[in-house]
C-alpha cells in the first residue's frame, strides 16, 4: 500500500493544475459565486478603475464627486462607482493628498481608454 501511495501522489500533485491557471478558475468561481456576470474570455471580465478625487488634509482641496468624475470616462460603461482610500500611510500635513479615490467598474476592455483618460486600475482591497 505504501508504495502505492508513493506512486500516486506525484501524479495527483503533477496532474492537479496541469489543464490551466487554476487560480483564475477559483477567481471566476468566487465571482459567479457573487453575483457578478463573469464569461469567458478576458475582454468580458470587470475591473476597476480610479482616480484621487482631489481632497486634500485639514479640509484643503476641492474634492470631486464620483458622479461628476464620472462623465471623464465618456462612452465607458460604468457598472458601480464608490469613493475609496487606498490605505495607505501618509504624511500628516495640511495640503497633502487625503488617498481618496473615486472608483469604478468598467469591463476589461475598456482599461486602455480609461488609463488614457488619466485613471488607473485600481488594485487594492
Amino acid at each position: 500500500m505504501k508504495k502505492l501511495m508513493t506512486l500516486l501522489l506525484p501524479i495527483f500533485i503533477l496532474g492537479a493544475c496541469s489543464h490551466g491557471d487554476c487560480r483564475s478558475e477559483k477567481k471566476r468561481a468566487d465571482a459567479k459565486q457573487a453575483g457578478v456576470a463573469v464569461m469567458d474570455g478576458s475582454s468580458a471580465e470587470r475591473v476597476k478603475v480610479a482616480k484621487a478625487d482631489g481632497s486634500l488634509q485639514c479640509g484643503q482641496g476641492q474634492k470631486i464627486a464620483a458622479t461628476e468624475m464620472q462623465k471623464d470616462l465618456k462612452d465607458i460603461k460604468v457598472y458601480s462607482s464608490s469613493n475609496k482610500n487606498d490605505g495607505m500611510m501618509r504624511i500628516q500635513l495640511c495640503g497633502s493628498p487625503t488617498g481618496n479615490y473615486n472608483v469604478y467598474e468598467i469591463d476589461r476592455k475598456d482599461l486602455d481608454a480609461a488609463i488614457k483618460a488619466g485613471f488607473k486600475e485600481w488594485t487594492v482591497e
